[in-house]
Formats: C-alpha cells, structure tokens, sequence
C-alpha cells in the first residue's frame, strides 16, 4: 500500500504542493494530483504570472482543490511567506516536490570547459539547484511534523551523480545537483528525529520532453525520450513505493538507487 492509499484509507485528507509547477514536470505533477481522488489539496507555486498560464487555467476548473501561489525560490522570505499562507489553510503536508531547476536560459549555458566558468552563472545554478531545496525544507517542516505518512522529493539529475560522472563539462549544473543530493541526504537525517513519518528523496527524471532539455535533445533515442505525462507517472510510481528505510536516497525514473 502507498503512503497516499495508506493515508487516505484512514480517511486523513491528503495535502499536496508542487514547487515550480509554472510548466514542464512540475505542471504534469499538478495536473496528475488534480485528477486524483485520493487528493485534498493541491498547492502549486509558480515565479511569474506569464510563464504560468497554463497553470493558472486550471484554477477555474479546480477552485476549491487547487491553490497557486507567487514565490520566487531563491528569495528566503517570499518562501516564508508562501508557506506561511499554505500554514493559514492548513496544519499538515502529506507531499511535497520540488520541480524547480535551471539548466539554461537566455543568458546561460552548460559549460563546456573551465574557459566558461562564470562566477555569476555558478552562483545563480546553486540558488536555484540547491539551496531553494534546503530553504524549502527549512520553512516547510513544521507542515511535516505529524503522524502521518509523507514524502519530500527534489527533482535531481543522474549528471549530478559524482560516481557516475565519467564526461565532465556541465561543471555548474552537475555540481550544483550533487550539492543538491547532499544537502536533502543532511535534511532526511534531521527529518528522522523531527518528522519520523516523512521520507526525504531526489529523484533522477530521465530526459523529458521539456524546455529544460530541448537544446540538448538531439542525440537522445527516441525511446530514451520520455513525455512529461509519462516522466511524472514513473515517478509518482517510484514515490508511491518508497519505504522508510528508503529516506535520504537518489533514485532514477525506474526506481533503481544511483550512486552518489
């Protein structure tokens, strides 16, 4: 049994939030919970209003079980403030993911040799990678002080894997995924003493059809492609099965450990 069907069987309305749920995996998680029965709430925050329409919309259709919420994530207050309003409506978080990540934008690429290490691109992979993860899980403990089973995930990368690193290049991202891995590592020892029903994890996505990866998609098979419907189903499979003695650990898309 899962922790949702384990929770929902007690008859405990299940709470969720999806941090970066403006687009890619993080709005595929909030329309997956949407649909699902077993869902109470469903918390969504996004960081501007034109790149979250999608999400938006959906608040029409679900207003009294959807609620989205402006933050930026490298900005500790407005993540106090987020989960302070989150606190307003409610005591207790069954599930949180964080989808938030950066691996380009107009103004930043992966490096490809130590020529382009940039101290403002590295400091700006680290924000968002890492340190957003361990304010989240900062702020957002109290709402996992319960009884109840529950799960914290951060959307990794398997190039953040240092065992597995045998490339190189991506110095900004793939550090910034390890330090990512263990940071929530340190989280899902001090959660054991302070939330013992919670479980803390990183998961690895595989590539999905996003805008994150679009640039760097040309030399993966099609089969190794995944849709943003079916990247979100094996994860949520993935998180469904986790099991107590499976906190603070890194798994892939198909529910195998990755080494750290």
């Amino acid at each position: 049994m899962s922790f949702l069907d384990a929770n929902a069987s007690q008859s405990h309305p299940i709470n969720t939030l999806v941090i970066g749920a403006s687009r890619g995996i993080g709005l595929g998680f909030v329309e997956k919970l949407l649909s699902d029965s077993r869902i109470n709430k469903v918390y969504a925050t996004y960081r501007t209003p034109e790149s979250a329409s999608g999400l938006l919309a959906l608040v029409d259709a679900y207003p009294n079980k959807l609620t989205c919420i402006l933050v930026d994530i490298i900005d500790e207050k407005e993540i106090a403030e987020c989960v302070g309003k989150i606190r307003a409506d409610t005591d207790k978080l069954h599930f949180a993911i964080n989808c938030a990540g950066l691996l380009h934008d107009e103004n930043l690429q992966p490096e490809k040799s130590l020529r382009q290490i940039n101290l403002d691109n590295l400091t700006h992979y680290f924000q968002i990678n890492s340190i957003a993860s361990v304010l989240l899980a900062k702020h957002l403990q109290p709402l996992f002080k319960h009884k109840e089973n529950s799960v914290f995930a951060s959307i990794s990368a398997k190039v953040g894997s240092i065992g597995d690193n045998q490339l190189g290049g991506w110095y900004g991202y793939r550090a910034s995924k390890a330090a990512l891995n263990m940071l929530m590592r340190n989280v899902s020892i001090e959660y054991a003493r302070t939330c013992p029903k919670t479980i803390v994890v990183t998961l690895h996505p595989g590539t999905t059809d996003t805008n994150l990866s679009r640039p760097f998609q040309k030399n993966v098979a099609p089969e190794k492609l995944f849709t943003v419907a079916r990247t979100v189903n094996q994860l949520l499979t993935v998180i469904e099965k986790l099991k107590p003695s499976d906190t603070g650990h890194f798994f892939s898309w198909d529910g195998s450990k990755l080494p750290w």
